[in-house]
């Protein structure tokens, strides 16, 4: 497991990044100031490994570690973000409501 000295997130470093839940798009999340902060650097790092690879002008190989570097970093900022939980619809809230009070 990869940490970070800033966040107190665990990061697989050898394992692909499984939603457990089914995903669906277009929901807000919950984010918590800590999953954002670590949002934050996590983007702030692809982005400066990107621009790295862009200006080296090295070939696209599958055994390119920055590549690989890049993956992984990626990986970890979906873990972060479906860690988030997801925002209720108005729907889902309203419903939440009527059966409450129903019961």
């Amino acid at each position: 497991m990869a940490t970070s000295m800033t966040t107190d997130f665990a990061i697989p470093a050898h394992r692909t990044v499984v939603a457990t839940s089914p995903v669906r798009l277009k929901r807000r999340r919950r984010i918590t100031p800590h999953a954002g902060h670590a949002l934050e650097i996590l983007g702030h790092a692809i982005e400066y490994l990107t621009d790295e690879f862009v200006h080296e002008h090295t070939g696209i190989t599958p055994c390119n570690g920055q590549l690989q570097a890049v993956q992984l970093l990626m990986a970890a900022n979906r873990q972060v973000y479906y860690e988030c939980p997801e925002v209720p619809t108005v729907g889902e809230r309203l419903r939440a409501v009527f059966h409450l009070r129903a019961a």
